[in-house]
């Protein structure tokens, strides 16, 4: 005699919302606010507040992760609705943010449109290749990790007033490029964002900018 075995209970999703009551994810949104700042900021030229709207972007998203690990109590969905949202974030403010830094500074001249889209497409397939694959023995990325672009990007800003807007453009587009190349190269970095001293380290690094763009800004 055979018995029938019931399907196991799947647990019902929330509501859409219900999910954005989360620390990490409203952590994620941070970011995001961050991320729309800092694209306000380049299509408007003010490029000191960007750059301080991207390193925060940065500080929002290494911490969401820090508190995701370190809360008890947070159910399994929505630790995966946190990671898409993280996925689909990352792509603005590390794929659209740079390439429209990049467009900006060179005033929407055409042959910047390209670079912009390189540095877009990069970060896509970036996203895509580590969606699918993840970590390396889940210590190591394959290609240089997206918010380093951002960290380096602000840093490399800090330069711009020592040349004219013109150099300092392609000075600019060639390290976007660098950029990119390296996000899909099969070059292995490791997870800095899962270190607790690498976090007081951005903090630190945050600060820092922070506190340089602003003088620039008040200038």
């Amino acid at each position: 005699m055979t018995t029938e075995k019931s399907p196991p209970n799947k647990e019902q999703p929330g509501t859409i919302l219900s999910y954005v009551n989360d620390v990490p994810n409203l952590c994620s949104l941070a970011g995001l606010v961050c991320t729309l700042i800092a694209i306000y900021c380049s299509i408007k030229g003010v490029y000191t507040i960007a750059m301080i709207g991207m390193i925060w972007a940065v500080a929002f998203d290494w911490a969401d992760g820090l508190i995701a690990r370190s809360m008890k109590g947070r159910t399994k969905q929505q630790g995966v609705f946190g990671g898409q949202l993280d996925v689909l974030i990352d792509i603005v403010s590390y794929g659209v943010t740079p390439a429209i830094l990049l467009l900006s500074y060179g005033e929407f001249e055409l042959i910047f449109l390209v670079g912009a889209f390189l540095m877009m497409a990069g970060a896509a397939i970036r996203l895509s290749y580590f969606s699918t694959f993840g970590l390396v023995g889940g210590k190591h990325y394959t290609g240089l990790a997206l918010d380093n672009n951002s960290i380096i990007l602000v840093f490399i800003l800090l330069f711009a007033g020592l040349f004219d807007q013109d150099t300092f453009s392609y000075i600019l587009y060639v390290s976007c490029l660098t950029l990119t190349f390296l996000n899909v190269s099969q070059i292995k970095t490791p997870k800095l964002s899962g270190n607790p001293r690498n976090v007081y380290i951005l903090a630190a690094y945050t600060l820092g900018i922070t506190a340089i763009y602003s003088f620039q800004f008040m200038q």
